[in-house]
């Protein structure tokens, strides 16, 4: 069935809150009401700067209520959202239970203490996920790409469960709090050991390169489902990274290594989602470059821009799905946007705008101002700046004057703003252990930055889509496994 042969309606579609279940409203109710609690725990958090604790089991402390108050939001919209996207679908109760438990499952994992309950949370949190990946029963691409993503998700979880194990071996500690005490800055193999174990765990369930395949391959979960996955699930490695800082800084080798990783995966992001002709694709490979942006910020010591970074791309991806609907135009275009180079005047306006917003960043934050790590996360902001200001002087459709004016006015707000709630964030987790480590500059990562300037560079100008074999490569590494794919379009219309 095509669906060509179909009448077209307009009018309200009928709600499963109208006639025959109460489960979605009641549960996007209950988030919400989630989120004003949690909005209250961070302001008393603020206020007080007091935490609380059920020794041995939970501690709810700052990382905790910034978590919950992003991740109830975020599932607060998505819930919002789904009651009108789910309308009529006869799984939209199993649907919406499955979100909610996602939404608490998180809330348990941020909060968890024991070494079981986290890693319970984090076996819980795959799982349920892989669930909304195959939401559709009957949709055999659907159930194959939530089996490749539940083993991924095992994986993960079996790894984090070695990292654990090995820790409690070692300090006999049953608590992340205790853990973080008795490691110290002891660099012993076993410690290695266990960081290597979290580093890994936190790739696959980041979608870091060469473990995004399990991301590119679950489009076919709802949109909303989607928005979830890739505003709050993906982050976990982030969260994993800052809540065991005090095991992955004991090796200053290891911080290197969490690094490389970072940067290759938002490198090789960068270019994947250059070969994406869908929506959805184009997104998925920007999630990947992004969280490799956040995992090389927790290998530079800068947790808390880290946590920063996933908490604003959470925001700007949820969005980017909720609204790709509307980017499937169903007539023939009468406009293209067209780009031009941006000349002399153009090129200045960039710059300037670019080491303006560096520099601001730097006076607001204090990072950057002194040799040392922070001039690397001052470089990627004068990069981010770079590109977005890019793309706006060579829209040839605007005026050059509204063009160039509005660079600055956009782009040094907005990098305000960005100090603004880093600075707020990073005081929020200032009390976690480790979390003020600082990497030290190395030849490495000097070869980091040279590697993002010129990969920059390749992008931008254009170069790299002069190489055949590049192209084919990017390709190939994109291509989601062959039972997870649609060969016809009826067998999508069908779900």
């Amino acid at each position: 069935m095509s669906g060509n042969e179909q009448a077209t309606t307009v009018g309200q579609l009928p709600t499963p809150t109208s006639t025959k279940s109460r489960v979605a409203t009641t549960l996007t109710r209950l988030v919400w009401l989630l989120w004003a609690t949690s909005l209250g725990a961070l302001a008393v958090r603020l206020w007080t700067g007091s935490g609380w604790k059920l020794a041995g089991l939970v501690a709810v402390d700052g990382l905790t209520v910034v978590m919950w108050t992003a991740v109830t939001f975020f599932s607060g919209i998505v819930h919002s959202y789904s009651k009108r996207y789910m309308a009529g679908n006869e799984t939209v109760d199993q649907f919406f239970a499955r979100v909610f438990a996602f939404t608490l499952v998180v809330m348990v994992l941020v909060a968890a203490d024991s070494l079981v309950l986290f890693g319970i949370a984090w076996l819980a949190m795959g799982l349920v996920m892989a669930s909304l990946i195959g939401h559709v029963d009957g949709w055999p691409q659907a159930q194959a790409a939530a089996a490749v993503a539940r083993r991924y998700f095992l994986a993960s979880s079996a790894l984090l469960a070695v990292a654990l194990g090995t820790l409690w071996w070692t300090t006999g500690a049953t608590t992340v709090s205790g853990v973080a005490g008795a490691v110290g800055t002891l660099s012993t193999p076993a410690v290695v050991f266990a960081a290597g174990a979290l580093l890994l765990s936190a790739m696959l369930q980041s979608a870091l390169v060469p473990f995004h395949t399990w991301l590119l391959s679950s489009m076919t979960a709802p949109t909303p489902a989607s928005a979830l996955m890739h505003a709050g699930f993906v982050n976990a490695g982030g969260i994993l990274l800052v809540r065991f800082a005090p095991v992955v800084t004991v090796e200053p080798g290891v911080m290197l290594v969490i690094v490389l990783v970072g940067a290759t995966s938002a490198l090789l992001g960068k270019l994947l989602k250059s070969v994406q002709t869908d929506v959805k694709g184009t997104l998925g490979c920007s999630t990947v470059g992004q969280m490799g942006f956040m995992i090389m910020q927790a290998g530079l010591g800068f947790f808390g821009a880290a946590i920063t970074h996933l908490i604003l791309h959470g925001c700007y991806k949820a969005y980017q799905f909720l609204s790709s609907g509307s980017r499937v135009a169903h007539e023939s275009p009468t406009e293209t946007e067209t780009t031009a180079a941006p000349g002399l005047a153009g090129v200045a306006v960039i710059a300037l705008t670019a080491l303006a917003a560096g520099g601001l960043f730097a006076v607001l934050t204090g990072k950057g101002t002194k040799l040392g790590g922070g001039l690397l996360l001052v470089g990627l902001v004068v990069l981010t700046v770079l590109h977005a200001a890019r793309e706006v002087v060579t829209r040839t459709q605007l005026p050059a004057t509204l063009r160039y004016a509005a660079v600055p006015l956009i782009a040094l707000p907005a990098v305000a703003v960005y100090a603004a709630v880093y600075r707020v964030i990073e005081g929020l987790v200032a009390d976690l252990p480790a979390v003020g480590y600082t990497a030290e500059l190395t030849p490495i990562h000097a070869l980091v930055a040279v590697g993002f300037l010129a990969a920059y560079l390749a992008v931008e100008s254009g170069v790299y889509q002069h190489s055949q074999r590049l192209y084919v490569a990017l390709l190939n590494a994109t291509t989601a496994p062959t039972d997870t794919l649609l060969t016809s379009t009826e067998d999508y219309n069908e779900y």
